[in-house]
């Protein structure tokens, strides 16, 4: 599905857009060589700082999507945007923009959220895992958040573990800092207890609360998680209180200065 580059930036008065590549998919040696080049050198010395050619590249194509997407909000061109950082290290546009945006990447996708007006995060996670992450869930999740993941059969109890763990990783990035703020200070409920976890399936009866010790406002916050495929699980997190209504997902694949498309999020047109 085409969509004119015009109409994007006026859409999100009402919507999110989520932008997604596969690093996998890149390989080809001049187009590398042309994303490079659009780099600025204090860029190509943080790549080049990597240790393994496999995380130099995934830095390299994570950059240039990331120029790439927000140019076509921006009206100008990749190599022209600037970034800066805030306090914990969350990228941000400079000069400040209306738009705003996160990065997440995990092995074979990389993914860029945009809004307006809007504190926003996103994360996305590989769940085949061998790490013990149940024990994290024991250790770092709220009590209702843990009660309700041990009350389920064995066999959703991983599931459910990234579920809790992608929304939380949106919500502090979306807040801007990080690990800062301890995982036990607030809560996600998930409305659907019964999820079928099928592919291509995106939830958004979901609700946030803290504890007495974390000052925030549950009303003025949005989530989703969407399960994109077997293997990765996202989650988004928006907290604004210029929004009315729960805004809508668009979903969007993309090579890096070539080409671009809407994607429908069903179970016909998964992305990988």
């Amino acid at each position: 599905m085409q969509t004119d580059t015009a109409t994007l930036s006026s859409a999100l008065e009402d919507e999110i857009h989520v932008w997604m590549t596969n690093p996998l998919q890149h390989q080809c040696s001049s187009t590398l060589a042309k994303y490079r080049n659009l780099l600025s050198e204090e860029e190509k010395n943080k790549i080049d700082r990597y240790k393994f050619a496999k995380h130099q590249h995934d830095a390299l194509i994570t950059r240039i999507f990331a120029r790439d997407t927000l140019s076509k909000y921006l009206d100008i061109n990749a190599q022209s945007i600037q970034f800066s950082k805030g306090a914990h290290g969350k990228p941000e546009l400079l000069p400040n923009q209306a738009i705003t945006f996160n990065l997440s990447h995990t092995n074979g996708l990389i993914l860029c959220a945009i809004s307006k007006n809007t504190q926003l995060g996103i994360d996305c996670e590989h769940i085949d895992r061998s790490n013990d992450i149940l024990n994290i869930a024991d250790r770092y999740f709220s009590p209702e958040e843990t009660k309700e993941l041990f009350s389920l059969p064995e066999d959703r109890q991983r599931s459910r573990f990234f579920d809790y763990w992608t929304l939380k990783e949106s919500y502090i990035k979306a807040c801007g800092q990080g690990l800062a703020i301890p995982l036990d200070h607030f809560s996600f409920c998930i409305s659907d207890q019964q999820a079928s976890y099928n592919v291509a399936e995106i939830k958004d009866d979901i609700t946030l609360s803290f504890n007495k010790e974390r000052q925030d406002q549950a009303e003025l916050w949005y989530s989703w998680l969407c399960y994109l495929s077997d293997n990765h699980r996202i989650a988004l997190s928006i907290k604004s209180s210029q929004i009315r209504h729960k805004p809508k997902l668009r979903f969007f694949s993309s090579t890096p200065l070539s080409h671009f498309e809407e994607i429908k999020l069903d179970k016909h047109t998964l992305f990988v």
